[in-house]
């Protein structure tokens, strides 16, 4: 069946959705993140109002971020759709359509409202499209990068080998230092 508009709209939704959900973790993976560095992040994946954080704003992301490594630290389908499974039956509400009082297309929220607080939304749009890419893909989203310097987690994408590292940086670094081990 050929692909439509509507559906190259939905997993370009979805796709936006979990570069956010990932650029997130990283991003709250500090002891203590800066709200100015989470709200840039915001902007950079979309988010359009003003993103003003409190302590307590960052807390609850920071915790919701932890939450959801869980999804990226396995390269087990069914553990990663077990771990969605309990994020969604603990953290989510039903499933509701929105379009913000016609200030967006209309599009699904599992959080409470749309006013929900912050860690709430990170949560719940991040499970939802984590959980697509599991359906879709029929494997984990992605993983955490294997340099014990990063652990940044990020998303698998396409076809061909498994990724061991968040970015080709980090597989050159990661290489170079086994090189120089080898030589030692």
């Amino acid at each position: 069946m050929p692909s439509t508009n509507d559906d190259w709209s939905t997993r370009h939704s979805v796709q936006t959705n979990a570069r956010r959900t990932a650029a997130l973790i990283n991003a709250l993976s500090d002891e203590n993140p800066a709200a100015d560095t989470v709200a840039l992040v915001l902007r950079e994946h979309g988010e359009t109002g003003p993103a003003k954080l409190s302590a307590d704003d960052i807390a609850e992301l920071r915790a919701a971020a932890l939450l959801l490594r869980e999804v990226f630290a396995t390269d087990d389908v069914d553990v990663a759709a077990a771990v969605l499974n309990r994020l969604l039956a603990q953290s989510t509400g039903a499933v509701r359509l929105t379009s913000h009082g016609g200030r967006t297309p209309w599009h699904p929220h599992l959080d409470s409202d749309d006013d929900a607080p912050w860690g709430e939304w990170f949560l719940a749009s991040s499970c939802m499209a984590l959980t697509v890419l599991v359906w879709d893909r029929q494997r984990p989203p992605g993983g955490i990068c294997a340099s014990p310097s990063c652990r940044n987690v990020f998303l698998a994408q396409g076809s061909g080998p498994v990724r061991r590292y968040c970015s080709r940086r980090c597989a050159t670094r990661e290489r170079v230092a086994a090189h120089r081990r080898s030589r030692a």
